[in-house]
């Protein structure tokens, strides 16, 4: 199997005529949608399963937030292991990353992403028959979380704070934890995500003034959406 350029979002296409058919659909699972790497862990591992009926090729990498960066050339506080790999149908792969120190701020949450490019078995097609072939990419978000920090990530969302910026709504995190929310309304219009940084405000695409009401989600450490309501003050 050839590895695909990684530097496709989400799907890559190998070769597509008039006429094809679809080779295969993703069938791999990364268990839990957010990583949490504690500064005092030795390292963490992630389970990785193949669900579908072929084996696939995965090549597996962190990123510090520019989807688009080649993994060659990505600088990253960690040490992932294996970063590829090939995983039998119906069977699982545990990915490990381990911090391989630096200059993380420790007072505050670091944010990077974990990537897994997917790369299916190629079907042998008959000499009539043309086929789509393509890799799937999952990436998700790598919280690294400095021991002792104050207040529970859990509970940072219901600490932010709205205001009104001119016509925009703006959300200010006292925490020194990243606020992950969906979801988001004021006054009938919505924003699908925004994620908020520690001790940091941020302008959204959301027009309110004060006493409009901010319905939305926020989602926690175990992957879990929770409900919330405020109102911009």
């Amino acid at each position: 199997m050839k590895l695909l350029s990684t530097n496709v979002l989400k799907v890559g296409v190998v070769a597509a005529t008039a006429l094809f058919s679809v080779s295969s659909l993703a069938s791999v699972v990364i268990s839990g949608t957010r990583i949490i790497y504690p500064s005092d862990a030795k390292e963490v591992s992630v389970k990785i399963s193949n669900g579908g009926p072929s084996p696939v090729l995965l090549q597996s990498w962190i990123d510090n937030g520019d989807a688009d960066a080649k993994p060659a050339a990505i600088k990253v506080p960690f040490v992932l292991t294996p970063p590829m790999n090939r995983v039998e149908p119906s069977k699982g792969q545990t990915l490990r990353i381990s911090y391989a120190g630096g200059s993380l701020p420790m007072d505050k949450e670091s944010v990077f992403w974990l990537n897994v490019l997917e790369v299916p078995a190629k079907a042998q097609a008959k000499v009539t028959e043309n086929r789509l072939q393509m890799a799937f990419r999952s990436r998700i978000k790598l919280f690294y979380r400095p021991a002792g920090l104050q207040g529970n990530a859990n509970e940072a969302a219901k600490a932010l704070t709205w205001n009104s910026q001119g016509n925009r709504v703006q959300a200010s995190n006292p925490t020194p934890y990243y606020v992950s929310l969906v979801n988001l309304s004021v006054n009938g219009k919505k924003l699908d995500h925004a994620m908020v940084g520690p001790r940091s405000t941020m302008t959204l695409d959301l027009a309110g003034s004060a006493g409009s009401k901010v319905t939305g989600s926020f989602v926690n450490d175990y992957g879990a959406v929770n409900t919330f309501d405020a109102v911009i003050k």
